[in-house]
């Protein structure tokens, strides 16, 4: 079974990891989070990520981080590996909640799942048109 790690500045990691347990309460041994302190050394949150993965013992892991070329991005970087562990930048809920949905597939089909839902789960919404007139 695929394992979902989220990395991100502190607490989106965390607040993602409940919201997607608010849904799927089944999912918690599967979908983990590292919030990353803004004071804290890559070298620290590299070895945590790479302990939290450890833990896990998965077959494949997909990490979910939130910005590129932040330290949470820098670290996940470091993690892929292109085989069992693969990246994805710019989580969001909708991203994080199709993964879990399609946790089961192959690592290389849940990557496209995950990317998939984040896009398409980002549009704008138009508020309702006013009501005609009356005659």
């Amino acid at each position: 079974m695929n394992v979902i790690l989220v990395i991100a500045h502190a607490p989106l990691a965390s607040a993602l990891r409940q919201c997607v347990l608010h849904v799927f309460p089944e999912a918690q041994r599967v979908v983990d989070a590292l919030d990353v302190p803004p004071d804290q050394p890559p070298e620290v949150t590299l070895a945590q990520a790479r302990a939290l993965i450890a833990l896990h013992g998965a077959d494949d892991t997909l990490v979910l981080t939130d910005l590129v070329g932040a330290t949470p991005g820098n670290v996940a970087a470091q993690l892929g590996d292109g085989a069992h562990t693969r990246v994805v930048a710019g989580v969001n809920l909708p991203m994080l909640l199709r993964a879990v949905t399609y946790r089961h597939e192959p690592i290389d089909a849940l990557v496209v799942r995950a990317t998939n839902g984040g896009t398409q789960g980002v549009m704008p919404l138009v508020p309702p048109s006013p009501p005609p007139p009356a005659p």
